[in-house]
């Protein structure tokens, strides 16, 4: 990002979220708490809205109603993009990179694999050559307990309504200026 902000290359920088907790794409910019007990400080944010708890089944990690101050600045002056992923398919693309490379991610992680896996289809599909880079923060070994709702079948999305976010972004504090 420190190239691209400089002016000395233009990579394509991609944050990538939840569906069920989908801050940057379909949030709002704004000050918020950091916390859902509303004790922290403000700080503008993509949010959701601090009283916002995702679906009791989304088991994907990443499931905090807002996003940092300062990739949400970037995000928001159109530095990086940003996209939403269903949790079965970061499963899906957890699994596979579990078997291809032989490291089980976090879930966290694996929402970044699965948009590397995405990119690198379309690469495919088009015959573009290009190098993707992704983040792998973590191992899946303390998600042991989603990995196997995943491999039994008993995942589901959860893609919360336009109805549930705005319900929740009516309570943000109201800030001047």
């Amino acid at each position: 990002m420190g190239q691209k902000l400089r002016g000395e290359a233009d990579y394509r920088i991609i944050a990538v979220e939840p569906a069920s907790c989908p801050s940057f794409t379909r949030g709002t910019y704004a000050y918020d708490f950091c916390d859902t007990g509303m004790i922290c400080p403000l700080a503008k944010m993509y949010t959701l809205g601090s009283s916002f708890i995702p679906s009791a089944n989304h088991a994907g990690g990443l499931r905090f109603h807002g996003m940092s101050s300062i990739l949400s600045q970037l995000y928001h002056d159109g530095y990086m993009e940003a996209v939403s992923v269903e949790q079965t398919s970061v499963f899906e693309a957890a699994q596979q990179f579990a078997r291809v490379e032989g490291i089980l991610p976090a879930p966290e992680s694996a929402h970044a694999i699965r948009a590397a896996i995405d990119e690198a289809l379309k690469c495919k599909e088009t015959g573009e050559v290009k190098t993707i880079v992704f983040g792998l923060t973590g191992t899946g070994y303390f998600d042991m307990v989603a990995y196997q709702k995943f491999n039994d079948g008993e995942m589901s999305d959860y893609i919360p309504t336009d109805e549930d976010i705005a319900a929740s972004v009516a309570k943000l504090p109201k800030v001047e200026g």
